[in-house]
């Protein structure tokens, strides 16, 4: 087990160091952020003097060697909009998409596995045929579009949730939470189920068609003819059978939340890491474009590291195969 550990973070160290090389390269073509901060008709002496404060003057290696030494550190620098440091302001929007992330991947999980299991097992029935049809048009509707018809049902329309906004949070420390608040809960409500209804949806299939292939094995057929209950094929065999590809699709799913909530954090203007992402765009920001992406490339690191590590717990086999 510790030799794959150090196997694994040999290897998310390589990709991490292939995606700052690639981040920082690629966004070098994003605009000219000296001319972003001072404006076209800045002379060419306060364009050079900012220039060499921000180090742009130096060759593009060295700027990334520099990247890098100080991202090792937690300094990604300066947001050339904000002109505070970048470490900071990801501090500050980090725990709502974390916050958004967990609760949607909480909902489609708790909601996705016991739907999946249901369809398989009751596969003929209308109510089964009816929510494989929803599925499939949760996998087909684009994100934005589900929240666009969120918001006009149950903000415009019946007025029961907001539609903008994280509301009112608690903090401890540096972190906020809105889960603690009534205010905070009902935010969270609307862009939560825009990013839980496709993994939802993805899951219950997953778990479906997994279900239904371990129903068909031989040593499913066995347990029946030795007598044990259906209720102890299906919850204690035939489901914990299941559980390796949905663990990998979940969480490869939630780093995906966490990376693509950009659309939901716009839609409903959540003041998390996405939206601040879509705005260092706009700026030609740099500093918080090239952060948010190796902070990004690190959580899918680490979530599949946990996968891996997950794969042993439920499927002891794998150890004694040799593959760990």
């Amino acid at each position: 087990m510790i030799v794959f550990v150090i196997k694994r973070l040999l290897q998310a160290i390589f990709v991490m160091l292939i995606v700052t090389l690639i981040a920082f390269f690629l966004f070098q073509f994003i605009g000219d952020p000296v001319s972003q901060m001072l404006g076209q008709e800045a002379s060419e002496a306060d364009r050079e003097a900012l220039r060499h404060s921000l180090g742009l003057d130096r060759s593009l290696w060295e700027q990334y060697l520099s990247f890098v030494g100080n991202a090792l550190h937690g300094d990604f620098g300066l947001s050339l909009r904000q002109g505070a440091p970048v470490s900071d302001l990801l501090k500050e929007k980090m725990p709502a998409t974390m916050e958004l992330a967990f609760f949607s991947a909480m909902v489609a999980t708790l909601l996705g596995i016991p739907l999946g299991v249901y369809v398989a097992l009751k596969r003929n029935s209308i109510f089964a045929k009816w929510l494989m049809g929803l599925s499939l048009l949760g996998l087909s509707l684009p994100t934005f579009l589900i929240g666009i018809l969120l918001i006009l049902v149950f903000s415009v329309w019946l007025g029961w949730l907001p539609s903008y906004g994280r509301g009112e949070t608690v903090s401890f420390g540096w972190w906020t939470s809105g889960l603690l608040t009534k205010d905070g809960l009902v935010h969270i409500i609307l862009p939560a189920a825009t990013l839980a209804v496709f993994q939802i949806a993805l899951v219950m299939r997953l778990v479906r068609g997994e279900m239904l292939e371990v129903l068909r094995t031989d040593y499913i057929k066995f347990a029946r003819a030795r007598g044990i209950s259906q209720r102890s094929i299906y919850f204690k065999h035939a489901l914990k059978n299941t559980l390796l590809p949905v663990i990998t699709i979940i969480g490869l799913q939630l780093g995906g939340i966490i990376a693509f909530s950009i659309v939901t954090e716009t839609v409903f203007q959540w003041p998390g890491m996405g939206l601040l992402f879509i705005q260092a765009v706009q700026f030609a920001d740099i500093p918080v474009m090239a952060a948010y992406l190796c902070l990004i490339s690190f959580i899918f690191v680490v979530v599949n590291l946990i996968v891996d590590l997950l794969y042993v717990a439920v499927d002891p086999r794998l150890k004694v195969e040799g593959t760990v």
